[in-house]
C-alpha cells in the first residue's frame, strides 16, 4: 500500500543527495534523524488508541532552503511516500498543512515549506490489538537556487499509551486546512466561483485577513492549473482572484470539473471542493 504524489513538473537536477539509513525500531515517540547535506526527514508517533492513529512526517530545512506541497506550483516536485513494508498497517493518509508561495527563481511560484514542517499521517491499523511499525521510503526535493532529490527511509513503532509528540501532532494537524463550504457565515469564506470562458473568477470575503492566498487544483494530480492571481479591480469589501483553465492533461474538460481551492488568511484555512458550471 502507497501513498504516491506524481510528478508534478520537471525537475533540473544540479546534484543528487541521498539520505537512506534505515534506523532499528525503537519503542519511542520519534525515529532518529535521517540527515542529508541540506534537510533532515524523521517520523512521530501519537498516542495509540485503537485502530487510527495520528503520527507524522518532519522535516527540517536549513536556512533559505525549501521543500514543496502535494502541489508544488509552478515548478517543483511534490513528496512522495511508501509506506508499503509497514507491519500491521492498513493504509496510510498524508495530510498536508496550508503551504507558503514563494518565488520559484524562473518567474513563477511555487507551493511549500521553509526552514521546517511536520505532515500529519492518519494511520488505520489492520489489527488493533497487534503492535503497528510504520516505515516509509520518503522522496522528496530540496530546493535554494538549484534544486536536489533527497531519498530517505524512516521507521518507528507505535508503543505509547501517551506520546510526548501529542502535542506537537496537534499543532501540525490544527495547520491543515479545515473542509468549508462555499458561501459559509465565516469572516474568510469563498462567497462565489463562475467560470468565464477560460477563466475562473472565484470571490473572497476575509476582512481580517491581511494577506489571502488561494491555492487550486484539478480533480486529478495531472491537472497543472495555474496559482490564482489577485485581480486589482472586483467587487466591493471582496478579493477576487482569477485563474485560466490551463494545464488540463489531453482530452480533459473543464465542463462540471471537481476542483479543490484552498484559502489561506492569517493562521486559518479552508479546503473548498467546488464543481465548474
Amino acid at each position: 500500500m502507497s501513498v504516491l504524489v506524481p510528478l508534478r513538473a520537471a525537475l533540473g537536477v544540479a546534484a543528487v543527495s541521498v539520505a537512506c539509513a534505515t534506523s532499528e525500531v525503537r519503542a519511542e515517540d520519534a525515529s532518529p534523524w535521517q540527515r542529508d547535506t541540506h534537510s533532515a526527514v524523521r517520523l512521530l508517533a501519537g498516542s495509540r488508541s485503537g485502530p487510527v492513529l495520528l503520527g507524522g512526517v518532519a522535516i527540517q530545512l536549513q536556512p533559505g532552503w525549501k521543500t514543496y506541497w502535494r502541489t508544488p506550483g509552478d515548478s517543483g516536485v511534490p513528496p512522495r511516500f511508501d509506506f508499503s513494508k509497514s507491519d500491521n498497517v492498513e493504509a496510510v493518509t498524508v495530510l498536508w498543512p496550508a503551504p507558503m508561495k514563494f518565488d520559484d527563481g524562473a518567474g513563477g511560484i511555487a507551493l511549500g515549506y521553509k526552514q521546517q514542517v511536520v505532515l500529519p499521517l492518519r494511520i488505520v491499523a489492520k489489527n488493533a490489538d497487534k503492535p503497528v511499525t510504520l516505515r516509509t521510503h520518503i522522496s522528496y526535493a530540496v530546493c535554494e537556487k538549484i534544486c536536489i532529490p533527497v531519498e530517505a527511509h524512516a521507521e518507528l513503532a507505535f508503543a505509547s499509551v501517551a506520546s510526548t509528540e501529542d502535542g506537537t501532532l496537534s499543532d501540525a494537524l490544527n495547520a491543515v486546512p479545515k473542509p468549508a463550504n462555499v458561501g459559509d457565515p465565516s469572516p474568510l469564506t469563498i462567497r462565489d466561483v463562475k467560470r468565464e470562458g477560460k477563466n475562473v473568477l472565484v470571490d473572497v470575503t476575509a476582512p481580517e485577513a491581511k494577506e489571502v492566498s488561494l491555492l487550486a487544483e484539478g480533480p486529478t494530480p495531472d491537472w497543472a492549473l495555474p496559482v490564482p492571481k489577485l485581480v486589482e479591480q472586483g467587487p466591493p469589501g471582496v478579493k477576487r482572484f482569477a485563474f485560466e483553465l490551463d494545464g488540463l492533461p489531453p482530452g480533459a474538460s473543464p465542463e462540471g470539473a471537481a476542483l479543490k481551492l484552498t484559502l489561506v488568511g492569517g493562521d486559518r484555512a479552508y479546503e473548498f471542493n467546488v464543481s465548474l458550471n
